[in-house]
């Protein structure tokens, strides 16, 4: 990777979020997550269902209030939706205008935020070419396949120069082949685009295949329960990287990990003085 990793881009600090605070009710969805995301890095974030990823996305986001804890993006402590911070979600569909034509549907939030015609054709135009769409920039989402949809929805999402993209199990709706051609999309747009990415997906063999990093949640009451280096060639292909040993040790490790968190609520694990594997 070219970007640089001696800048912290995104850093979650002892994030907790409860339900239903005081209440009867009350639910602790996240017990306390701390982690850093560098300028640059790939990282992706798999858990048992339940885990509070969502959750936690919709904190880092500024979509939620974390009940303590914090979120600093650049700097900056996140108190609500953040410039430089863009979100894809699993939905797309629900969120692009039908009545708008693609190149409208990307440009509309850079009209909302008042961003001149002329610079805003241009970054239109810069990120349908990053996720190969030019030519659908006059067509209707209508028109388009579900693969193509969630382009525009990634489009839409770096055509605003974002330092940090949250992408929500953004592929979960697609086939199998399909969901395969926007994985490389991703890292291409990645890399040319150089931004960081912070990607949520439920999916172990996605996790390895995107990332640089692989975070593994625990059960609810969430922590980071494992921080796992992805040390794969930085440049991948479906067929050859997913037929290395290396890929294959790494899928394992992740699986683990993960099935060890389904039965383990909050990552806890005893220790050898207790007679049992730590």
């Amino acid at each position: 990777m070219t970007a640089s990793k001696s800048d912290i881009r995104l850093r979650v600090q002892q994030v907790r979020k409860v339900y239903g605070a005081g209440t009867r009710n009350e639910v602790e969805a996240v017990r306390s997550l701390t982690f850093d995301l560098h300028a640059g890095e790939f990282a992706c974030l798999v858990g048992p269902s339940g885990s509070g990823k969502t959750t936690l996305l919709k904190c880092i986001a500024g979509l939620l209030d974390p009940t303590s804890g914090e979120v600093v993006l650049d700097g900056k402590r996140v108190s609500g939706p953040a410039e430089g911070m863009a979100v894809v979600f699993q939905e797309y569909s629900r969120s692009l205008f039908p009545w708008l034509s693609v190149e409208d549907n990307v440009g509309l939030p850079l009209k909302t935020s008042g961003i001149p015609k002329a610079e805003r054709k241009a970054r239109v135009k810069e990120a349908l070419e990053a996720v190969t769409l030019s030519h659908a920039a006059k067509s209707y989402p209508w028109q388009l396949s579900g693969g193509m949809q969630q382009r525009v929805a990634i489009a839409r999402a770096v055509a605003s120069n974002p330092s940090v993209l949250l992408m929500d199990e953004p592929f979960a709706a697609v086939d199998a082949q399909t969901r395969g051609e926007l994985e490389d999309l991703v890292r291409e747009v990645w890399k040319r685009l150089d931004m960081t990415i912070l990607f949520v997906t439920h999916d172990i063999d996605e996790s390895v295949y995107l990332a640089e990093r692989v975070l593994v949640l625990s059960s609810s009451p969430t922590i980071v329960q494992a921080d796992i280096h992805i040390d794969l060639p930085d440049v991948r292909s479906q067929a050859d990287t997913r037929s290395l040993h290396r890929f294959g040790e790494l899928r394992h490790q992740v699986y683990e990990e993960v099935q060890f968190a389904k039965t383990n609520p909050g990552g806890e694990r005893m220790s050898a003085r207790d007679g049992l594997h730590a």
